[in-house]
């Protein structure tokens, strides 16, 4: 009975050592772990430091491109209307010429047939 007493002191004590060596190890990883995010952080906070610089200027340069697009966009579509209405006016124009050529050469041709089929 004395040799299990022994060996299971000595099994308990070699659990403890292992237990112990697994939690620092485990903890050192754990650490280590914390220090690269920290790192990690850092470098995150940086680049959107520096996005936030250099994408504002960008940003407002892309805001008035966009303005003085639409601005053209503005005029041209006035220049167009303006255009439409000069053709609709002047097709309204040629209708009514065209009107009145048409009419006056059916005028002469029945006053031509009817000159023709009465001889």
């Amino acid at each position: 009975m004395d040799f299990s007493q022994i060996a299971l002191n000595q099994g308990l004590t070699f659990l403890a050592w292992v237990t112990s060596v697994v939690l620092i190890v485990v903890a050192g990883f754990l650490v280590k772990l914390l220090i690269d995010l920290s790192k990690l952080s850092k470098n995150l906070n940086d680049t959107s430091l520096m996005l936030n610089t250099e994408l504002r200027p960008t940003l407002q340069e892309l805001n008035e491109t966009l303005h003085t697009i639409n601005e053209l966009v503005k005029s041209t579509d006035k220049g167009v209307d303006n255009v439409k209405v000069i053709i609709e006016r002047v097709l309204g124009k040629t209708k009514v010429i065209s009107e009145s050529i048409i009419g006056g050469f059916l005028k002469v041709f029945v006053a031509m047939l009817g000159l023709f089929s009465k001889k």
